[in-house]
């Protein structure tokens, strides 16, 4: 149901371990996009979803990263066979793959239930006609700004699931102005206005990838939460520590933003998921430590698995 996309960075990885057991609890499949050159954290991390029963998607030919020019070295982890049937192999069909391309990923990955992750093909009724008969058994993933109501309608029988982006991206300092906003109400509408089997997002990060960050001048908490006095919209907290002039003392921006975060807390008025996230937040304040800005990101994508665990669930 829930397809929750991520890159895999560290942090990201991370969560998807520490978060392995309730997503296959309530069938959610995470989507990862191989960002880095070894893959002992994806393994990791794959492992974590197949031990815990779950399902997973990992791209074969990622587009960001170091695999962006040869995803061999992804298709030979499949190839070991360690994951059982659990992983499917992601074929990510940018504006640069051609139906070609894509009969040929598609060709080499059957013994690994592949998923189509439609990202700005254009070749939408070559793959229909390719596929035929076999159409009703293939899963279409589509990425919302990529592919539109006549794009998708070529696929009608398949499974099929639609990723939006709700985080709009912003340099730190500015969700200051902007502490609350609209993030979706996919959640929602995915299936009776839609016609959706699912529906994914990109977590609390974003679909706009960067190598690394710099020196954060501004550190912020991104927590989401339903709103139940807004017909279960889902909105995003910004939480945003007081200095932002300077790149320096990271460990007392996060003071700042966590302080900002356990007062909202704290005052009934946050509609914020009492979450095992949100339990180390409140951990972290009471011992006054700071963890990086790695796991800050990590705890903000596992309140954003778990709010919606529970509210699907």
């Amino acid at each position: 149901m829930y397809y929750p996309y991520f890159r895999g960075k560290q942090f990201e990885l991370l969560t998807i371990r520490d978060t392995a057991e309730l997503m296959a609890e309530h069938n959610f499949v995470p989507i990862i996009e191989p960002v880095k050159e070894s893959l002992g954290g994806l393994e990791k991390a794959l492992k974590a979803v197949c031990d815990a029963k779950g399902q997973a998607i990992i791209i074969v030919n990622p587009y960001h990263g170091d695999h962006q020019e040869n995803g061999t070295g992804i298709s030979q982890l499949l190839q070991k066979g360690i994951f059982g049937g659990a992983i499917s192999a992601g074929i990510l069909l940018r504006g640069n793959i051609k139906l070609a391309d894509a009969v040929e990923f598609h060709q080499a990955h059957l013994d690994h239930n592949p998923t189509f992750i439609h990202s700005g093909f254009t070749e939408q009724k070559g793959l229909a006609a390719y596929l035929d008969g076999t159409l009703p058994q293939t899963r279409h993933v589509f990425l919302e700004g990529h592919a539109n109501t006549l794009y998708r309608k070529h696929f009608e029988g398949s499974t099929r699931i639609l990723i939006r982006d709700g985080f709009k991206p912003r340099k730190n300092a500015e969700f200051a102005k902007i502490p609350v906003e609209e993030f979706s109400e996919l959640h929602l509408t995915f299936q009776s206005d839609l016609g959706m089997n699912g529906f994914g997002d990109f977590l609390t990060v974003g679909d706009v990838y960067s190598e690394g960050g710099g020196p954060a001048y501004a550190v912020a908490i991104h927590l989401t939460f339903i709103d139940p006095d807004a017909d279960e919209v889902m909105y995003i907290h910004h939480f945003v520590s007081i200095t932002n002039d300077t790149p320096t003392d990271p460990a007392g921006k996060f003071a700042q933003a966590l302080a900002k975060l356990i007062t909202k807390l704290n005052s009934g008025t946050s509609h914020i998921l009492g979450t095992e996230a949100i339990k180390e937040f409140r951990e972290l304040h009471a011992k006054g430590h700071f963890p990086g800005l790695g796991s800050v990101k990590k705890l903000s994508m596992k309140h954003h698995i778990e709010t919606l665990a529970n509210y699907l669930g």
